[in-house]
């Protein structure tokens, strides 16, 4: 059972009402889930997405109050988002409109893209990835639905030494190493492995950078990405087989909108396997999904507490 590409990647916010501006309005995703983080209800976990938060396609984040990130290695260190090879002209003059500097278009590993960061310093990159139409815009974006955001993919982390990483990568997780590129910051080469049926929706990027001193998270890092997995079938296999492997991991959790494992690889990154259902829509209405708060059934009974916890987001 192989993993089939990227589900998820969760991000650090020290701010979550401008976090959620920036996401809707200057990216033009849809706010599919407001809810909080199940170990720390204190904080938000906040979902964007496309317009029915399809797996592949969801940027989260905890609201924490954290100094700023540290960067550097051993993280997970830019967050592709694939877009039209049409729409990146479109995204850079709407990124530079909104005041952010923007690197690119420029070719790396074959495909076009721009990077930029988000006011925190997250960063993230527009990678160029066919011309297909979205399949599920949204319709009250801002963005035309013809330069909506298709999805994620690749991810880049960044790791000291290769060797480690890569057995986890293709001995444990059954990637597959395809090639491999120059970093695009001068530092070290970057190593491309692939899941699935490939493509920039399927593929781990992983930066060796031993010159780099280990970064500390904080606002505007990177807190874990997640892989696909069909089903709760598939999600224990991917159990049993870290337990094989003798790989520390928390076994089955029960996410509601998911079900997911976490585990490290030897750099410290942490790694989540999620499965694609049930999803967002498993607790309220499609059409309104993402506006109120909404909890897994065993936190609502704690409901006004974590309510009255919370800041106004809008």
């Amino acid at each position: 059972m192989e993993l089939t590409g990227i589900h998820h990647l969760t991000a650090i916010t020290a701010s979550a009402g401008e976090n959620n501006r920036f996401y809707t309005e200057t990216l033009g995703l849809r706010r599919v889930k407001k809810t909080v983080n199940q170990d720390d209800v204190s904080a938000y976990h906040l979902f964007f997405a496309d317009a029915v938060g399809s797996p592949g396609t969801d940027l989260t984040f905890f609201d924490w109050p954290a100094a700023p990130e540290k960067r550097g290695t051993n993280a997970i260190t830019r967050t592709a988002l694939r877009v039209r090879e049409s729409s990146l002209d479109y995204w850079a003059d709407r990124l530079r409109g909104a005041g952010l500097s923007v690197e690119g278009p420029r070719d790396l590993d074959g495909r076009a893209s721009i990077d930029f960061d988000d006011p925190e310093g997250q960063r993230l990159r527009l990678v160029a990835d066919g011309d297909d139409l979205p399949p599920h815009p949204w319709d009250q974006s801002p963005v035309p639905a013809e330069h909506q955001i298709l999805g994620l993919g690749p991810i880049t982390i960044s790791v000291p030494d290769l060797g480690p990483t890569d057995e986890v990568l293709t001995g444990v997780m059954q990637m597959r190493a395809e090639r491999d590129y120059p970093s695009p910051d001068g530092e070290g080469r970057v190593h491309v492995y692939t899941m699935g049926e490939g493509g920039a929706a399927a593929e781990l990027h992983v930066a060796v950078q031993p010159g780099l001193p280990r970064a500390r998270q904080g606002a505007g890092a990177v807190h874990h990405v997640a892989f696909r997995v069909p089903d709760a079938v598939a999600l224990r296999h991917w159990a049993d087989r870290l337990r094989e492997h003798r790989i520390g991991n928390s076994g089955e959790v029960e996410r509601y909108y998911f079900r997911s494992l976490y585990f490290r690889e030897p750099a410290g990154n942490l790694f989540e396997i999620a499965t694609d259902g049930p999803g967002f829509a498993v607790d309220e209405p499609l059409e309104t999904m993402g506006q109120a708060l909404s909890l897994p059934p065993f936190l609502e009974p704690r409901r006004e507490e974590i309510e009255a916890g919370l800041k106004p987001l809008d």
